[in-house]
């Protein structure tokens, strides 16, 4: 009987470790001199996308028609990920930032 007990236990921490993850993923991407970096990030629905504004201007995270997110100097701003697809995002206060979202 306690054999069958500690196999039934041993079976269940086995499965535990080596199910996928259900947690959300925080992806980071940093701001400074006018650059996204890294400029292109792969993440997963439910993730959390997290930019970190080092410059001392606001910033943008502008995909047109799917998020805006605002980050002011010096502050982080964060996005949860709704849908899968392939955002390509700029700064709308200096368009010439340009980074790219991969969502699968």
């Amino acid at each position: 009987m306690i054999r069958k007990r500690s196999l039934g236990a041993l079976c269940g921490l086995t499965l535990m470790l080596t199910a996928p993850s259900a947690w959300a993923e925080t992806i980071r991407v940093t701001i400074e001199k006018l650059v996204f970096s890294p400029a292109e990030i792969s993440a997963a629905v439910g993730d959390v996308i997290e930019w970190d504004n080092r410059d001392v201007m606001a910033h943008t995270a502008t995909a047109k028609g799917d998020f805006d997110i605002v980050i002011p100097p010096k502050k982080t701003a964060t996005l949860t990920v709704t849908k899968a697809g392939t955002f390509d995002y700029i700064c709308r206060f200096h368009p010439n930032m340009k980074a790219r979202l991969k969502v699968q």
